[in-house]
């Protein structure tokens, strides 16, 4: 199987033309394929494939085998391939996820006419609890806003022994935020990550977010990914963190969001109904080809 490795910020992934390879069994392969030492290396695989409805279908698989909705940096990196390819022309690409058609504009660098960054629209937020989803029950203390309906806002959850504010926001995959005081690298996210990403209060698991406000435009943040473990960026969760940092008044609506990856820049007016806008780059690494 041919296949190119490609990251956003870190955040990497072993991408397949599903134009041209058949393949089968593919959360298996993403469990093999994905272990460092004895396959490829990865957050997981993403099968570009033919679409009826856009230019093409993301087809995304964690680590741990199982399918993902969507992931921002990764939808950026399947924008690059298509262009870079010659799949799609346009340097506006639509393409198909679990959490529906997004909408990527591309900037080419003239002289190698290869993309180096892509803006994204993710959509509009999902801010209504049983949406996200999580379980309001679980919930204590929720700080109610007239602005957004039935949301989960900086609401006390209980973790094992300590108790955190935690923010709700789904871009099409479930994500909680946390605010914390000290920095990022120090909070050890190895023990608390599993412990929210199986908590009780999301059903169907949840991403993580750990974030610490620097100023009134820029966050800090590291993430605990849902069936991938730490990733060096989330495109989804910095959105997320974004638009949780817009609602909590923490921030403008220009949020640069420092990651261990690199920085992405989110832009969202506050309105619900209105999508955010995400900015960032897309790296190729190798091409190569593997026995499956």
């Amino acid at each position: 199987m041919k296949f190119t490795k490609m990251h956003g910020l870190g955040n990497d992934y072993i991408y397949v033309n599903g134009f041209e390879e058949n393949v089968d069994n593919k959360s298996e392969l993403a469990i093999e394929l994905s272990k460092s030492h004895f396959g490829i290396g990865s957050d997981g695989i993403i099968f570009i494939n033919p679409s009826e409805v856009a230019d093409c279908e993301m087809e995304m698989y964690n680590a741990d085998g199982s399918r993902g909705e969507m992931c921002g940096n990764g939808v950026r990196c399947v924008a690059k391939y298509v262009y870079d390819n010659g799949i799609v022309e346009s340097k506006t690409i639509n393409v198909e996820t679990l959490a529906g058609i997004k909408k990527i504009d591309v900037t080419v660098d003239e002289e190698t006419n290869k993309v180096k960054s892509a803006k994204v629209d993710m959509g509009a937020p999902i801010l209504e609890a049983e949406k996200v989803p999580c379980d309001p029950s679980c919930f204590k203390n929720n700080k109610s806003d007239d602005r957004y309906n039935n949301m989960i806002k900086s609401a006390e959850l209980e973790v094992v022994t300590r108790k955190f504010k935690v923010t709700c926001v789904s871009m099409g995959n479930p994500h909680a935020i946390v605010y914390i005081n000290e920095p990022v690298e120090e909070f050890l996210l190895d023990y608390w990550g599993p412990l929210f990403e199986s908590h009780p209060a999301f059903p169907n698991r949840v991403n993580t977010e750990f974030v610490r406000v620097i100023d009134r435009n820029t966050v800090e943040m590291r993430v605990w990914e849902r069936g991938s473990g730490e990733t060096l960026a989330c495109g989804t969760g910095a959105t997320a963190v974004a638009v949780s940092s817009i609602i909590n008044g923490y921030t403008g609506n220009e949020v640069t969001v420092k990651l261990l990856g690199g920085d992405l820049l989110i832009e969202w007016d506050g309105n619900e109904n209105h999508s955010a806008f995400m900015t960032g780059p897309a790296t190729k690494v190798f091409d190569g080809e593997v026995e499956i």
